[in-house]
C-alpha cells in the first residue's frame, strides 16, 4: 500500500513512517521545507512538497495514494485556535479527496476526559472547551465513513513520549521545571493523564490503515494514568530542583486542562487489533533523565 503521510517529519510521523516501511508500505510525505525533506527522504519515503494550507497538493497526495494518514498539527500552543482551523482545512481537502474511494483516512486525535472513570473508545470526543475543536474536527472524519471512506481516529493520551525525543505534555512540566527552578503540580497532583510511547503509538497507525472499518475508534494508550504529582516528582528529581503546587496559569491555557484527571483505557483496542504496547512508559523515560532543554 502506499501511503500519503501529512506531518511525516514530526513528532509521531517520523516514529510512523519507519513503521509503515518496516511492514512492507511505501511512503509519501508531504514536507514544507528542505530540513523536513531531508528527514521523510533519510527515512526511507518519497517526498511531496507543499504545506498544509494548499488544497491541491493535499488532494494530489490522497489521489495518488492507497490512504491517507493526517498527523500535522501545529506545536503553537498560544494560538491553538488557528492550529485547529489549519487541522480543519487539511481534513475537508482530504476528505474531498477520497470521498467514494473506499481509501483508509486515519487522523490523530486525543482521548476524552470522563468524569469519574478512565474513557473507553466509545465514549465520544470532546466537543466544547479548550480543545473542543479538535473533537468535532475527529468526527468530520468519522463522518466521512457515510460517504464512502474507510475512515478512523487514533486518540492519542496526554504524553506520547520517547526518551530525549518527545514527552508530551509532560514536556511541558519539563520546560516549567526547568524555567522556574519549580517543578510543579496542579491542586494535589492527584489528576491522572494516560501516556503512549511513540513508538508503540505508530504500530497502532499502521494497524488501522490495515485493519480498520469504517468509522472506527482507537485508543492508544499504553499507561492507563499516571499522577501529575507522581511525574511532577520524578522530574524534579532528575533536575535537582523543589517539586511543589503551582497556579494552572504555570501552563498557559492548557493548565485548565492539566487540572481534569482523565485517565483512558485501551481494553477494546487491544482486543480487537491485538495491539500490545512493548516500550519503556512515561515513568520509565522520565526517570532516565537526561532531558533535553525544552522551550514552551
Amino acid at each position: 500500500m502506499r501511503v500519503f503521510v501529512t506531518g511525516a517529519s514530526g513528532g509521531i510521523g517520523s516514529a510512523v513512517v519507519p513503521e509503515l516501511i518496516s511492514a512492507g508500505h511505501e511512503v509519501l510525505g508531504l514536507a514544507r521545507s528542505d530540513r523536513s525533506a531531508a528527514v521523510v527522504e533519510a527515512a526511507g519515503a518519497a517526498v511531496l512538497r507543499g504545506s498544509m494550507d494548499d488544497a491541491g497538493i493535499l488532494s494530489a497526495g490522497a489521489r495518488q495514494s492507497d490512504g491517507v494518514i493526517h498527523l500535522a498539527f501545529s506545536n503553537d500552543f498560544t494560538n491553538f485556535e488557528k492550529g485547529i482551523a489549519e487541522e480543519r482545512f487539511a481534513i475537508d481537502a482530504l476528505g474531498a479527496a477520497l470521498v467514494e474511494t473506499g481509501k483508509p483516512f486515519v487522523i490523530a486525535s486525543g482521548t476524552p476526559g470522563v468524569a469519574g472513570r478512565a474513557s473507553i473508545e466509545s465514549d465520544p470526543a470532546v466537543t466544547e472547551g479548550p480543545v473542543g475543536g479538535r473533537g468535532r474536527n475527529a468526527q468530520a472524519v468519522l463522518d466521512l465513513a457515510q460517504k464512502g471512506v474507510r475512515s478512523a481516529v487514533v486518540r492519542l493520551p496526554r504524553s506520547v513520549h520517547e526518551r530525549q525525543v518527545a514527552y508530551g505534555f509532560a514536556s511541558m512540566l519539563i520546560a516549567a521545571a526547568q524555567r522556574t527552578g519549580v517543578s510543579g503540580y496542579i491542586g494535589d497532583g492527584s489528576q491522572r493523564w494516560p501516556a503512549v510511547h511513540r513508538r508503540d503509538a505508530a504500530t497502532l497507525f499502521r494497524l488501522m490503515i490495515e485493519q480498520a472499518d469504517p468509522g472506527t475508534v482507537v485508543h492508544a494508550v499504553a499507561d492507563e494514568g499516571d499522577a501529575m504529582r507522581t511525574l511532577a516528582e520524578i522530574i524534579g528529581r532528575q533536575l535537582d530542583v523543589p517539586t511543589e503546587p503551582v497556579a494552572a496559569e504555570t501552563f498557559g491555557f492548557l493548565g485548565a486542562v492539566f487540572a481534569v484527571d482523565q485517565p483512558s483505557s485501551s481494553a477494546w483496542t487491544r482486543e480487537r487489533f491485538g495491539w500490545q504496547p512493548t516500550h519503556p512508559s512515561l515513568i520509565d523515560d522520565l526517570e532516565a533523565g537526561d532531558y533535553p532543554a525544552i522551550t514552551r
